[in-house]
């Protein structure tokens, strides 16, 4: 882990923060302790047959560390690894390899390594020379594009900390000459997207530049007999459960470090595959995707494309790459044949005309009253659009925006048209003890076929907009909006476009979600059979919680829609759970909750209702002991979580979850 800090020179003062553990020592053990660890290469020396590196290690003060832990605490352990763009080639490959044997399989298959056998000498304040045990070869490829990969970890583990984890590259040409030829496609971090931090083997290679010098077409796995070559491994996890192979019943696993079996055939990736600038951007190279197509970056998605045989492949048998460009240029027309044409999304094409809708006015709005609602529709240059010529509108009505409790959700079979848009009354009227501030939302849609360019190609999409929300106070008094616990553009760092109910509808914004998604809410309407009672809560913060643990949840969690049970246990969330700040705005994470909350009903937990802030960690920390320390902790009149985890507090949320 590296520190939120900046360094400007040795012997500064970091200024950690909450989320970090080490904001939370002492002075006094901060200063023998010494938290962090950075590494910086400082130069690369080729003496044929030797290769000399210096690189520093030090503390988040920039004070050196001692690589054997006697001088300072905490050892620091590095690792080496050299690799070249071979003449004609654009991937690198390593000088040293390995091969394994499979204790599965009994087969052997080369393998990227890093350097073993090679001397230390110490230069003073974590200043260091390491000469590489392997020794180059005669011929060695003197103008070549060559990079030092280096990782470093220090654990701080038995002192309350973490392990802290190091990543360096550098590039060169022995020869002298300036660098002209590198491998730069996927910046790490684009990947920090998700990943939160990008952290394999252990967590100890956390930066794609060092990723590729292993995970190219040299390295297989002997156990599965399948390539680690980064662009092929990569996209397969990411299409996962929806690689072709894997729907034809053909798991695709790869057994990686300590031997652990990884089945990434189970991975849903939390957006459309077709976005490719999601992780192609940033470097100086990311439009490979498109300008660079092969049979291999294509193929790991498209696997049951054979093109050795021609097999579902219009363009017959590809010996090679040369002709790919021939058929898939970069850019065309939408649903085209080229790269980026093909990878259109019919949601986001340009051909829909765009609908937006906008709440103007809410009448009636008195305990008892039936609620009018004024509201346009337009398409996205502004021209009006008649609702009723809509396949689906619905008006939802909920309150009080304290915490959701009423929620009412009416099909409109007909707006009438007013002078300055179209109304409906809702047939259900507020309650009569209502109090405080209600919303009303809009979600709608219509189908549209958009036509493609190639010969019968056509695409049937749901338009729809994001959802407006009207809030209004009750008997005309000031309204106060549902406060914000989370931001939809934090979602969307993975999620790309957040939109829920796809297959029958499109929901777009959380502030409409938690409308339904409220503390009373369960899976009744999604058919769930007799015997599989009792209900499931849908409330937010629960669903959103448990969702996101998912294969870390202790017990089932399942939730049935359109007669439909869907489980979430094998989900796997890309990132650091312990990061609240990761979706939430604010400190909205932290207790104490805002007075007024409404306890959550969830009828399939240890007890029900939960109070608030128990159903918020309980959803993560769903265990049996959980369960019992919060019952003990909960009164008939409250909850007293805030004592020991409020902010401040020994045990407070952000103390517990730092990294």
């Amino acid at each position: 882990m590296s520190a939120g800090i900046t360094i400007a020179g040795e012997g500064i003062k970091p200024t950690y923060q909450p989320s970090e553990k080490a904001f939370y020592l002492p002075e006094a053990d901060l200063e023998w302790i010494e938290p962090g660890l950075k590494l910086e290469i400082r130069g690369v020396e080729f003496q044929p047959p030797n290769v000399i590196v210096t690189f520093r290690i030090s503390e988040d003060r920039n004070r050196g560390l001692d690589r054997l832990g006697i001088e300072t605490i905490g050892a620091v352990s590095t690792s080496f690894i050299l690799g070249r763009i071979k003449p004609g080639e654009s991937q690198f490959t390593t000088y040293r390899t390995n091969n394994p044997t499979s204790p599965i399989t009994n087969v052997s298959a080369t393998q990227a390594a890093t350097d073993a056998n090679g001397t230390y000498t110490s230069l003073g304040d974590g200043l260091y020379r390491y000469t590489f045990g392997f020794l180059l070869p005669a011929n060695f490829e003197v103008d070549s594009t060559h990079r030092l990969g280096m990782y470093a970890t220090r654990d701080l583990r038995p002192y309350g900390l973490e392990r802290y984890v190091a990543n360096a590259t550098t590039e060169f040409v022995p020869s002298g000459a300036a660098v002209t030829q590198t491998r730069d496609i996927v910046r790490t971090e684009v990947c920090n997207n998700c990943h939160d931090p990008l952290a394999l083997h252990g967590g100890a290679r956390q930066q794609t530049q060092l990723c590729i010098l292993c995970h190219q077409p040299q390295t297989t796995d002997p156990d599965t007999g399948n390539t680690v070559d980064f662009k092929v491994m990569i996209h397969k996890i990411h299409r996962g459960a929806d690689l072709p192979s894997v729907q034809a019943g053909k798991p695709y696993q790869i057994i990686g470090f300590n031997q652990t079996l990884f089945n990434f055939g189970e991975i849903h990736w939390p957006q459309d595959t077709r976005n490719c600038t999601t992780c192609h951007q940033g470097g100086t190279q990311s439009d490979n995707w498109k300008t660079n197509p092969s049979r291999a970056a294509c193929g790991s998605c498209h696997d049951d494309v054979n093109f050795a045989t021609g097999a579902k492949h219009p363009g017959g048998v590809q010996v090679d790459d040369s002709k790919c460009s021939t058929c898939h240029p970069p850019d065309g027309q939408e649903f085209d044949l080229s790269v980026a044409g093909v990878h259109t999304i019919p949601e986001y094409s340009k051909q829909l005309a765009g609908l937006k809708y906008e709440i103007l006015e809410v009448r009636n709005t008195k305990p008892g009253d039936k609620p009018t609602v004024t509201f346009k529709v337009t398409d996205g240059k502004g021209n009006p659009v008649d609702p009723n010529k809509l396949d689906y509108m619905r008006f939802s009505l909920a309150g009080p925006t304290s915490d959701y409790r009423v929620h009412v959700r009416e099909r409109v079979p007909k707006a009438e048209a007013g002078p300055t848009g179209y109304t409906y009354t809702f047939t259900a009227a507020i309650p009569s003890d209502a109090s405080g501030t209600f919303a009303v939302a809009l979600d709608a849609y219509r189908d549209v076929t958009i036509p493609g360019p190639l010969l019968g190609q056509s695409f049937t999409v749901r338009e729809a907009p994001r959802n407006p929300i009207f809030y209004f106070g009750i008997g005309g008094a000031k309204p106060v909006p549902r406060r914000q616990v989370v931001d939809r553009d934090k979602c969307n760092q993975c999620h790309k476009n957040l939109v829920a109910h796809l297959a029958t509808y499109r929901r777009w914004d959380v502030e409409f979600c938690v409308m339904c998604h409220n503390a009373t809410a369960n899976d009744i309407d999604g058919r769930r059979p007799a015997d599989q009672y009792p209900l499931e809560a849908i409330q937010f913060r629960h669903i959103i919680h448990r969702i996101h643990t998912g294969h870390e949840l202790e017990n089932d969690f399942t939730i049935w829609r359109g007669g439909i049970p869907r489980n979430y246990n094998k989900k796997l969330f890309p990132g650091d759970r312990r990061n609240c700040a990761k979706c939430h705005v604010g400190n909205s994470y932290q207790l104490p909750l805002p007075e007024g909350l409404t306890n959550t009903v969830i009828p399939r937990f240890f007890y029900t209702p939960l109070t608030p802030a128990a159903s918020a960690c309980l959803g993560c920390h769903d265990s049996k002991d959980a369960a019992a320390h919060a019952f003990q902790m909960t009164a008939p009149f409250g909850e007293s979580c805030a004592v020991c985890h409020g902010e401040g507090m020994d045990f407070a949320v952000s103390k517990v979850h730092a990294r």
